[in-house]
C-alpha cells in the first residue's frame, strides 16, 4: 500500500510517533511523511497529522481515501485543538476519532473511535502520550481494514459544536489567582512551544511544569 502522511509541523511532538509508527509498517508498506501540500504525489492512503493546511478535492482526489483524526467525539468539539478545550472544560475522558477529510471542517464520515483516559494530575507530554498512542492505533486501523471498514456518517441529530483557534493569550496565567484554579491550563501547555506565562513587575515570565521524580 502507498501511504503519504502530510504533518505540518518539523517540531510538533508527534512526529516521533510518527517516525516509529513507519519503522513498524514500512517493510510492508511505502510510507512518505511530508510537510506541505505542494509534496502530495497519490497512493491509498493520506493520513492528515496536524495539518495546518486546507488540503481540498482536488489534492484529495489523487488518493483512495484521505482520513484526518481528530480529538473529540465528531460531531462534538470540531475545530481546533480540541482534546485542549475539553480537558480545560474538566474532561477525564478523550475520544479520539479517525474520519474522512471533507471541504466542511471535521464533518467526515467515521471510519472508528477510541476512548482512551486522561488523569487529572497529567502533564502535557503525558497527555500527548495517550493522544498520540491512540491516533497510532487508529492508522493501523485504517491500513488493516482499508478494505473491509464501512464508515458511518456522523450522527445528525446532535447539533455539532465548535471550538475556536488557541492564541497565545489562551496560555496567560495570572498571579493574583490560585494554581489549583489554572492548574488545568498550567499542565495542558506545552513548555516548548506554548507555554503558559504570567505577566508580573514589568516583566514576562514562563512557566515549565514538571513532576518531582
Amino acid at each position: 500500500m502507498k501511504i503519504t502522511i502530510l504533518c505540518s509541523s518539523l517540531t510538533h511532538p508527534v512526529n516521533n510517533y510518527l517516525e516509529k509508527w513507519m519503522l513498524k509498517n514500512e517493510p510492508e508498506h511505502s510510507i512518505d511523511l511530508i510537510r506541505s501540500k505542494n509534496d502530495l504525489t497519490n497512493g491509498h492512503l493520506l493520513f492528515l497529522i496536524s495539518t495546518n493546511e486546507l488540503i481540498g478535492a482536488k489534492d484529495r482526489d489523487r488518493y483512495s481515501k484521505t482520513l484526518v483524526i481528530h480529538a473529540s467525539d465528531l460531531p462534538l468539539g470540531r475545530g481546533w485543538s480540541p482534546h485542549i478545550w475539553q480537558l480545560l472544560e474538566g474532561a477525564t475522558q478523550i475520544t479520539v476519532s479517525l474520519r474522512e477529510a471533507k471541504d466542511n471542517v471535521d464533518s467526515g464520515d467515521i471510519w472508528k473511535k477510541l476512548i482512551v483516559e486522561i488523569p487529572t494530575g497529567f502533564l502535557w507530554d503525558e497527555i500527548n502520550h495517550v493522544i498520540f498512542k491512540a491516533e497510532l492505533e487508529l492508522m493501523d486501523f485504517a491500513v488493516q481494514q482499508f478494505i473491509d471498514v464501512i464508515p458511518q456518517p456522523q450522527i445528525t441529530d446532535i447539533t455539532p459544536t465548535y471550538f475556536r483557534r488557541r492564541t497565545p493569550d489562551d496560555s496567560k496565567i495570572y498571579p493574583e489567582l490560585s494554581i489549583q484554579d489554572q492548574f488545568d491550563l498550567i499542565r495542558v501547555c506545552d513548555p516548548n512551544r506554548f507555554p503558559a506565562y504570567f505577566d508580573l513587575h514589568g516583566e514576562r515570565y514562563i512557566i515549565r511544569l514538571e513532576k518531582m521524580k
